[in-house]
């Protein structure tokens, strides 16, 4: 087992890839939606030496992905095998099931809404475009930083049109889209909804062209009591998309519709917008999401393990400590914050045990920034001698004496964990020890730390000199 956790610690020393974990991670990097419309679709088909063959349904997919998402793309894979430096794609589609193929929805199915005022769009990449019933405005945690969007969004709902449009921006992963979600989920009862992030919008817009339904694209949007579009910067130089949305957008600012939008930046900082759209939104009220402060995040993560507790049926308990850390080191996004908490409750159920602040720190050493190439197998060897009070010499010699062997196994053992070196690459900077030896060590310091507190501390010590040059806080 413990094999398999070092494995898992130090996931770029793997030959071979976890593609569910990094669609996981994918989740994280560009959110849910980015994902579901374009990042599921890609299938792993074969490991080379220095790249990944993946193949995606048609080539506006690939074309797509390859313009804004492949370096941020690579990046992720990247941090679970540095090997991989690039992607080759393969067109898997078949004569019945095409992008270009597909139909969009019959928009203009009344029966489609007799459950719900929510506008479904079927299409290529989900099943259904919908509001998430989990993201409403009782589970969003509001702080100093986001309490205006939260305010805003709230008082839409009891007032369409009063704030029109409703603008909210922040960077990835700070709320917009909970939010979003959270209006069209009050209004729904009894407006008609649309909910569509603007990829899917420019998406129907391609498709209505291309199958001469341009009429009930226009009436299907304009129809609409409530208009939900996130991400509106992938709008950026569409300028037929922009000619049609900006009248799709007078149409329903006249008839007294509610219109809300999220981008990634305020309206007079998007690239490539037509201004007479930007000046549209500016109109309106803009609200910014700031960064979560500290006592926010400390929120977030506790409102979090309340829920996972509810959901899996049974009470998870992390540390204070861990707690602590997850919510002092990860400060870029909410995102990536839950991120990290799924990451450390996930090692809880695999193991059976809680990590500690040491091992917390591994897990999260890619959202950490932690430079793995600064931790070298002499960097290791030179500070456990250091706190053992012995000499490299030593360590190194083929002598037997108790108090060598266990500094050795525990350099051995940490050299596993903080590096990617293979086996034998451990065995020859140790003397050149057979790899068996090293697999000894590493089991014999996993059976000790089980049985030995000190012991465990004194590791945890260890890997923190070699991490950051500091004791842990212990």
């Amino acid at each position: 087992m413990k094999n398999s956790l070092n494995k898992n610690l130090n996931k770029n020393s793997a030959d071979i890839l976890n593609w569910e974990l990094i669609q996981e991670d994918f989740k994280i990097k560009f959110g849910r939606d980015v994902f579901e419309s374009w990042l599921k679709k890609m299938e792993l088909i074969e490991i080379k030496s220095d790249h990944l063959l993946i193949s995606v349904p048609t080539r506006f997919i690939r074309d797509w992905i390859t313009s804004r998402y492949l370096d941020n793309v690579i990046q992720v894979i990247k941090s679970h095998n540095k090997k991989i430096q690039r992607i080759e794609f393969k067109i898997n589609s078949t004569p019945n099931a095409t992008f270009e193929n597909e139909i969009i929805s019959q928009i203009d199915n009344k029966n489609n809404f007799k459950d719900s005022n929510v506008s479904f769009i079927k299409d290529s990449f989900t099943q259904y475009n919908r509001i998430d019933p989990n993201k409403n405005f009782e589970n969003f945690i509001v702080g100093q930083s986001n309490s205006l969007a939260f305010e805003a969004s709230k008082k839409v709902t009891d007032n369409i049109s009063n704030y029109n449009p409703l603008y909210l921006y922040s960077g990835v992963g700070m709320g917009k889209t909970h939010l979003l979600n959270a209006i069209g989920l009050k209004l729904k009862k009894d407006k008609k909804v649309m909910f569509i992030s603007a990829e899917r919008f420019m998406y129907h817009f391609v498709k209505s062209i291309k199958s001469n339904e341009m009429i009930k694209f226009k009436d299907f949007f304009r129809n609409a009591d409530v208009l939900l579009i996130d991400d509106i910067q992938f709008m950026n130089g569409k300028e037929a998309l922009q000619e049609e949305f900006f009248h799709t957008f007078s149409s329903l600012i006249d008839k007294g519709s509610q219109i809300v939008l999220t981008a990634d930046r305020p309206p007079n900082k998007l690239s490539r917008i037509q201004e007479r759209i930007k000046s549209r939104f500016s109109g309106g009220l803009v609200v910014d999401i700031q960064n979560p402060d500290l006592s926010l995040r400390a929120d977030i993560v506790k409102n979090k393990l309340s829920d996972l507790s509810i959901l899996k049926g049974n009470n998870i308990i992390i540390p204070n400590d861990v707690q602590n850390f997850i919510y002092s080191e990860i400060k870029s996004s909410v995102r990536e914050l839950v991120g990290a908490l799924n990451r450390v409750v996930s090692f809880s159920r695999i193991y059976s045990r809680v990590p500690n602040l040491s091992e917390t720190r591994i897990i999260l050493k890619d959202l950490l920034n932690i430079n793995e190439n600064n931790v070298t197998i002499d960097k290791i060897q030179t500070t456990v001698c250091r706190y053992f009070k012995i000499s490299k010499n030593e360590m190194l010699s083929s002598r037997r004496s108790r108090y060598l062997v266990r500094p050795r196994q525990t350099a051995i053992y940490l050299a596993k964990m903080l590096t990617s070196k293979s086996l034998p690459e451990i065995g020859r900077c140790f003397s050149n020890r057979d790899h068996t030896t090293v697999i000894h060590s590493v089991k014999t310091i996993d059976k000790l730390r089980k049985e030995d507190n000190e012991l465990n501390l004194k590791i945890d010590t260890l890997k923190n000199k070699i991490l950051y040059n500091k004791e842990d806080e212990i």
